[in-house]
């Protein structure tokens, strides 16, 4: 199979179904044991280091595993990936572009799905296919999702880790579909997760893995990953094809959009507060404006860059904002 790498989710239905193999390149990225050699290669290419990590990260990810041909999302993700393409594209790799239009019209989803398959030359019919299968890999990660807000037994970071891994399935359709049936069977006989605070994680996947291990110090775990669910598509089996999947998927559209979906699953999963996470040099950060006025939950926004673990700073304010939480909660 040849490989493809991918910048962000997009219909991977349409790129299993032409014999792809999708790799998201952010995935390759930040599991790298050495990840900071992906930035230092973009930086020496001439990327400036007042630029978003992730994107020199995805194009160091690219040259250094020699990733021939990409999906570049145009339109709806990052708006610095119409710069990456063009170094990408004089670099001799392929790109094809996709959007998720800023309309957040039917008809106009529609029309980029459309234009997308007729690029790889696959019919609706075998992107349905495709997309029924991946679906029963979707409800095993639900499975997993349920299994940390329901039954508090999964733990925020594995919650984090498969439905994140949902972007490209590592690669492989039924080495992952084991996987996850393995992992929720060891989930499943474990003692429940006894913490006091209740959290929601909200914003780009982070760089700084170790913030699920580090607020279970202080009587707090993760029990919603907002965007890393969205990338499992947890309403997939509702929708009757792949055109309605892509219209219901809250990510790259308004945020308004995004907030409908978020109170819903504030008020499912009983959350006492929500970590905001945004990557230095993102646009993304400005959202935190509209978040804080629109949601009624207290929220932290915390930031990232280059390091893959909490600083010391960031570290303080977490700790104060989650004995706040604990306060608030007491006296409740």
């Amino acid at each position: 199979m040849r490989k493809i790498g991918l910048t962000t989710t997009v219909p991977v239905e349409v790129l299993l179904a032409a014999g792809y193999k999708p790799i998201d390149l952010n995935n390759l990225f930040i599991t790298s044991k050495d990840y900071s050699s992906y930035i230092d290669i973009a930086e020496r290419d001439g990327f400036p280091k007042s630029m978003c990590t992730w994107i020199k990260g995805i194009y160091g990810a690219c040259i250094e595993n020699d990733i021939q041909e990409i999906v570049g999302v145009m339109e709806g993700d990052c708006s610095n990936t119409r710069a990456l393409i063009e170094v990408l594209e004089l670099r001799g790799i392929k790109v094809y572009p996709f959007s998720f239009p800023h309309s957040h019209k039917k008809e106009d989803i529609k029309k980029e799905l459309d234009k997308f398959m007729d690029i790889f030359r696959v019919s609706i019919e075998e992107v349905e296919k495709v997309r029924i299968r991946l679906n029963k890999v979707r409800d095993l990660a639900k499975e997993i999702d349920k299994l940390t807000y329901i039954n508090n037994k999964a733990n925020g970071f594995e919650n984090h880790l498969y439905q994140v891994s949902l972007s490209d399935l590592n690669g492989d359709i039924d080495t992952f579909k084991s996987e996850l049936k393995s992992v929720i069977s060891n989930i499943k006989e474990r003692q429940t997760i006894d913490k006091k605070l209740r959290l929601g994680y909200i914003g780009v996947p982070p760089m700084t893995g170790d913030i699920y291990e580090f607020v279970q110090d202080f009587d707090a775990h993760f029990v919603f990953n907002e965007v890393q669910r969205e990338f499992a598509f947890p309403r997939a089996d509702k929708a009757e094809n792949i055109y309605e999947q892509y219209y219901d998927y809250t990510y790259p559209y308004d945020t308004e959009f995004r907030i409908i979906e978020l109170k819903k699953q504030i008020s499912e999963r009983k959350l006492d507060g929500i970590i905001h996470y945004t990557q230095a040099f993102c646009y993304r950060a400005v959202e935190d404006i509209v978040l804080k006025e629109k949601l009624d939950i207290p929220i932290l926004n915390i930031e990232g860059d280059k390091l893959n673990t909490l600083d010391a700073r960031t570290k303080l304010r977490l700790e104060a904002f989650l004995d706040m939480l604990s306060d608030f909660k007491e006296e409740r």
